[in-house]
Formats: structure tokens, sequence, C-alpha cells
């Protein structure tokens, strides 16, 4: 598996429309240039060029239309959908996020039984319409217990919509946006599709400083009909959450074309830079601080699209997908961080230049851990997962790749959202055993520290009730499932087994890190404490290697690419 390159598209498609979207896409941005990309940038300008291009190319209709309603070619395909929030955030966290949210604001409107919404927003797809999710408000954020938004019953039938909502991107130029809200002196859910051409839709400011228009919009007897209604009750509440899953596995492939850009600028400017008579990326902790950046951007990609097969595997019964997509969301993105933060400290002040893409990186790639659910919310939902997955693992079917050109169907019909400590999961262990590899074989070992510290020194009622304990537990479990995933796929892709274990050289200090962390909680127990120390472990150091890794894939890549001005 290699980093998306715009110049040499290698990625395996069945059709040749999806791999013409990815071409236009990369046309696109490669003729608007980096200068023009940084100016919009600048100018917080709205990205109405970009709208028009993927209007006129019906490049949304294509990736975003269930098949069935759209043309022949058109479906909801995650396996391509993966490479395409690649692309846009390889080019720029704002156009990533205009897709992003329009995703969000389609999920209440495919999983309803709607039929006449659907067909007319398969309709403004195709006519270039963006999309919005009305769910947060200003006092209480994505708290849906909490939300204020009403439809009131008029005695004719119909029904008027009062109440602001906040933080909701595309809220300026949406054609529909899906609003989620109660029905007025009830507490039943409803979601409904507002079209924001009617009176009584007014958008009142943009929250950010961004070429995003992220909107605080109010509806005032905002006037609605049956035909409107998505979503009533349980289905509506469903739908909110079901709509989040879809929407935060996007997410990681953001930090994923964010970081892949910033790495190919960063590793130019360094090792074209000479200082003290040598070049940059000559110094031992240059070279060390690429190498983990490299390895931290490899296995993000890798395990994003393992967790993909999953998603596009999933059913009533086998629902898996649960634990891997917040943990794309939450763990690729935060490594994404790790990656931008360990590329900054070689390039240094290079970073913050007003004509380098690295300047947009260092910021945008930020805001990604924080939306759909921070990553402590995101944590607090993985642990749920821990005990069936270490202590109770199932016969479960292997998933293969999955990059058949098919509609994701179950995406829209994912049923309840209870019952998420019943998931079960395979053995994570034999795919850590086909690796036989001296730092596979440490980790195993911190591994196994781990669980007998689960068993043995088990968290009591008052620390399974402090958020602040759980979430040092979290990191590191999610590291456990994170090291799965991409075993997992470095199977898949035969990965080159140098590569393997530089990552997981990263992955033993990792869990190193963590378990002091968890060690420093408050609220950890002495004999806990014990175990978090038997987790602190060294990699093993192999010279040779590394300097195989460091020639051959990463420093090889110091002139891979570089985008015109």
């Amino acid at each position: 598996m290699t980093l998306f390159h715009p110049h040499k598209p290698d990625r395996t498609y069945h059709d040749d429309r999806s791999r013409q979207v990815m071409l236009d896409l990369v046309e696109f941005f490669e003729s608007k240039g980096k200068a023009s990309l940084k100016a919009d940038d600048h100018a917080a300008a709205w990205y109405s060029e970009f709208l028009e291009f993927i209007g006129e190319k019906q490049i949304f209709a294509t990736m975003s239309t269930p098949s069935g309603y759209g043309a022949d070619d058109a479906r909801w395909d995650t396996w391509r959908i993966c490479e395409f929030a690649e692309i846009l955030g390889f080019y720029g966290l704002p156009y990533w996020y205009a897709w992003q949210v329009s995703v969000l604001g389609l999920g209440p409107i495919w999983m309803s039984d709607n039929e006449s919404v659907k067909e007319r927003t398969a309709q403004l797809l195709q006519e270039g319409a963006i999309f919005a999710f009305g769910l947060s408000e200003k006092d209480h954020g994505a708290d849906l217990y909490s939300s204020e938004t009403t439809l009131t019953p008029q005695a004719d039938g119909t029904y008027l919509a009062n109440g602001r909502k906040y933080y909701i991107g595309n809220g300026n130029e949406a054609a529909l946006v899906s609003v989620f809200g109660k029905v007025e002196g009830t507490d039943e859910y409803v979601f409904f599709a507002a079209d924001t051409s009617k009176p009584g839709y007014v958008c009142l400011q943009n929250v950010v400083h961004s070429q995003n228009y992220v909107s605080e919009f109010e509806l005032t007897d905002f006037p609605l009909s049956d035909a409107d209604i998505l979503e009533r009750g349980d289905e509506a509440w469903n739908a909110a959450l079901n709509t989040v899953n879809i929407g935060k596995y996007n997410l990681g492939w953001a930090s994923i074309g964010i970081c892949t850009h910033a790495f190919y600028e960063a590793i130019h400017h360094a090792a074209h830079r000479t200082l003290y008579g040598m070049q940059v990326t000559d110094f031992p902790h240059a070279k060390a601080l690429f190498t983990d950046a490299y390895t931290r951007l490899t296995a993000m990609k890798l395990v994003a699209l393992r967790a993909a097969d999953y998603m596009r595997s999933a059913s009533p019964e086998d629902r898996r997908y649960l634990l891997y997509n917040p943990v794309v969301k939450m763990k690729v993105t935060t490594q994404g961080e790790d990656v931008i933060n360990h590329l900054w400290d070689v390039i240094a002040a290079k970073g913050f230049e007003k004509n380098m893409y690295f300047e947009m990186a260092a910021r945008d790639i930020r805001a990604l851990p924080k939306l759909e659910g921070t990553v402590h919310v995101n944590i607090a939902l993985i642990v749920k997962f821990m005990a069936n997955y270490f202590f109770n693992p199932a016969d479960m079917p292997d998933i293969p790749r999955r990059d058949d050109p098919v509609n994701d169907d179950f995406l829209f019909d994912q049923g309840p959202t209870r019952g998420l400590s019943k998931i079960r999961f395979h053995d994570y262990a034999p795919v850590f055993d086909r690796f036989d590899l001296p730092n596979v074989r440490v980790f195993q070992e911190q591994i196994e520290v781990f669980k007998t510290m689960l068993f043995a020194a088990r968290p009591d009622e008052a620390q399974t009730a402090d958020i602040d304990f759980l979430l040092g537990i979290g990191e590191i479990f999610t590291l456990v499932v994170y090291a799965q995933l991409f075993l997992e796929n470095a199977e898949i892709y035969d990965t080159n087994r140098d590569l393997v274990e530089q990552v997981f050289d990263v992955f033993v200090r990792d869990f190193s890190r963590f378990a002091v962390q968890l060690h420093g909680k408050p609220s950890t127990t002495s004999e806990q404490m014990d175990f978090c120390m038997q987790m602190i472990r060294k990699p093993v150091v192999d010279a040779e290697r590394f300097n195989r890794v460091w020639t051959e894939q990463v420093h090889s890549l110091r002139d891979a690419y570089e985008m015109r001005p």
C-alpha cells in the first residue's frame, strides 16, 4: 500500500466512472494550483468554483446517491469513497468539509421511508446541490436529549417548526437541511427535511472565519407537512446516531489526505535544505521523525481501509464495524496530529509560511479529532466493547478486501443503536501470531500484561464511573484494536516486513506512553500501577532495518511530488 500520489493513480476500480471521478478531481485542483488554493484559504472565500465543478461533473451525485435513485453508476460505495475523501483532504479540508456535511445531511434522508423526498434529493444531487445536517444547538451541542427545536401540529394537519441550530455546515447554500427536533409538548423525536428556499428559514451567521460556512440558522413558524417528515420516535433517534456512524468514518480519510500532502512538502523542503554543512535529512533526529511520520501515516491508511471492509460487510448479525468505525475516527485523526507534529519538528518555522500547504495542514489537522464526537466521546464508546473483545471471542466470518462495486445497503438500514455491549468479535490473537517479528512479539507481551491487569486488578465501581480513568484504559485498548486492523491489512496488501516492524516500533513506544499516563491517573490503584510498569517496554532496536526503511521507503519520496504554483 503506497501513499496517494496525484500523478500516479494506482487505485483499483471495477468501473470507468469511479476512476474518472478521481482523475477529474485531481485535474481540477492541479490546474487550480497552490497559489490559488492558498489565496482562497487566506481570504476565507466560499468555494463556489469547486461546487460549480462538482455540479457540472455530477460528482456528488455519483458518490452520494444510493443505487436505484440516480444514474446507473451512482451508488454508496465506501471503497471508492475512501479515495474520494482522501483526495479532497489532500488539497484542503474545506473541500472535504463541503462533501462531509452533505453526507451527514443525506443520512436521515436515505435512511427514511419517504420516497418522495428521496427522489427529490437524487434530482437535487444531479443538479449539483449540497446538503446540511441540522442536529447541534448552541447551548447544548449535539446533546439530542436537550434539543429545543420543536414541531407544532396545526389544526389542518400541517406543522410549524421553530428553533435555532448551531454549527451547521453548508447552512448558507444547502438545498435541504435534515433537521432534528421534538414534537411540541412530547418527548417524541422527529427528523424533517427543511427546504431552505421556503419562508421561515434564515441563515444568521457563519460562526467561524473559514472557507467553510459553519452556520447558525433559525426556523420561525417554518411550514411543513407529512410529506417533509423523514422519521419519528425511535427511528429519528436511530437516524441521528447511525448517520454519525457513517459520517465519522470519513474524518480519518481527511486526516490521511492532509498528512500525505504535508509529508511530501515537508520532506522535499528538508531534503533540499543545508544546515551546518549537512542536509537536514542527514541529521539522525530528522531521520527518526520522518520515519515515524511515514510509518504512522502508512498505518493510518491501512487501518482505515480495513475498517471499510467491515463496514461494507456489516449486517444485523455482524456489527464489528461499530468498534472499528470510532477507532478510525478517534485514532486515525489523533495519529494525524502526531504525523504533523513530527514533520513540523523538522521543518520548524517553514511550517508557518503563508505559501506552504503545511500552514493549512497544521491548523486543520487539529479539527478532525474534535468533529462528530470528541476523542473522549469516542473512547467512552470504544470501551463498551472491551470485555467481549478480550475475553469472549466468537466464531465470526473472515472478511476479505471489499473493493467490489456494490451499494452499501446496510449503512442506511443499521437498525436500533442499542446493545453495543453484546456485540461479538473474532479472536484478535491469531493475526499477531502470524507475524513472527520481534516488535510484534514485544507488543503481544504488553497486551498480555494489560489483559492480566483487567482481570486481576479490574477497575472497581468508582473507577468505571471515572471518565478520566476510563480514557486511560481506552487509549491502550484502542491501540490494540488499531494494531489488529493494521496487521490484517498488512497481510492483505503484503506489506513490506521491515515496514511492519517499524510500525510496531512506534506501537510499542505508544503502548508504553499510555501505560505511563494510566499509571499517573488519580484513581489508579497501587496494584494497577505495578501492571502499568510491566507494560513499559523498549522496542527491539535494529539499525539495519531502520536504515532500509529510511532509505528505500521514506527518503526516496523527497522529490516525489510538489504541487505546481
